[in-house]
């Protein structure tokens, strides 16, 4: 019988020898390789994320007067804004926006996908169609759906007009303001994750297609049992992603309504861009940033552990 000592001893030398023999393997990058590839990603990611939000923390503690000499005002900021009603209601429509969008938005991209990813002789005209929105830019998007919904000269209240339910107010109607951007941030931003979405559906074996068939699944079983089951993950990096970019959901609101009618669609984005350039108010508009970033991280961590996918999926 081998002696424990003996065979520990032995182990340990057989370590040594292979963690040499892997420190002197050619094949194998030094230290020295690694850092020199990841020195400037690491470096860039400093300068331009994690040095921005460092210095916007500090700044949402300062104030400047007219003369720009900044102070150290604590939590004045923040109080500022938790007394008033317009950050408030700044919340109330960006929460609303994103409840309202999120789903709808991914529900939108997930039809669409299934749509391209099945054969068809109208494939490609829904490739095109789908993917067009996409290509064009956020502000070009916003001037068009605003010529597009103009109360008097807009072709669809020109349509509306040959109908029952009339001209209708969109961009100018309290009611219908907000609903009018849920619209056009969709027809955008739907294309693009459903980009996601197919690469997901693609990354489905057919084997299991294949076996649901001869076993006589139907195809809303073959989507609620296989589809939706292996897409966990690809959902939960569109659902996180879709609510980063909705949360800081700006460009629209500048160009078309500045945040109203009436703070309808004064979104914190947009608020936190007026207190900086028209109010010229820094600190402010950096506190009202640190909690679009807090808001942002807190919903982003919600969304993972409610979709964090089990083992083996």
């Amino acid at each position: 019988m081998t002696d424990a000592p003996a065979a520990a001893s032995a182990a340990k030398s057989v370590g040594k020898a292979s963690k040499k023999r892997a420190m002197l393997d050619p094949q194998r990058p030094s230290w020295a390789t690694l850092m020199m590839f990841l020195l400037p990603a690491i470096s860039l990611l400093i300068v331009f994320r994690l040095a921005p939000i460092a210095i916007s923390i500090g700044g949402s503690f300062t104030s400047q007067s007219l003369l720009g000499e900044t102070t150290f005002h604590g939590l004045g900021n923040y109080n500022t804004l938790f007394s008033d009603e317009g950050f408030w209601n700044s919340v109330r429509v960006t929460l609303l926006f994103n409840i309202i969008i999120n789903p709808l938005q991914i529900f939108v991209a997930f039809i669409m996908a299934l749509l391209v990813f099945a054969p068809g002789r109208f494939l490609t005209f829904f490739r095109v169609s789908f993917f067009l929105p996409m290509t064009m830019s956020t502000a070009l998007v916003a001037v068009m759906w605003n010529l597009l919904f103009d109360p008097n000269l807009g072709l669809v209240n020109s349509i509306l007009a040959q109908t029952p339910l009339g001209r209708q107010g969109f961009f100018f109607d309290e009611d219908q303001a907000l609903g009018a951007m849920i619209w056009i941030s969709t027809w955008k931003g739907a294309g693009y994750y459903m980009i996601f979405l197919l690469a997901g559906l693609f990354r489905i074996s057919e084997e299991l297609y294949e076996a649901a068939h001869v076993d006589g699944a139907s195809p809303w079983q073959q989507l609620r049992l296989i589809t939706l089951p292996q897409m966990k993950r690809t959902f939960l990096f569109v659902f996180v992603a879709d609510t980063t970019v909705n949360l800081l959901f700006f460009a629209p609101v500048y160009i078309i309504t500045r945040g109203g009618p009436n703070g309808t669609t004064d979104t914190l984005m947009y608020r936190a861009y007026e207190s900086s350039f028209t109010f010229v108010d820094w600190g402010r508009a950096l506190s009202l940033s640190c909690i679009l970033l807090a808001l942002v991280v807190l919903v982003a961590a919600a969304q993972m552990l409610f979709f964090k996918p089990g083992e083996g999926e």
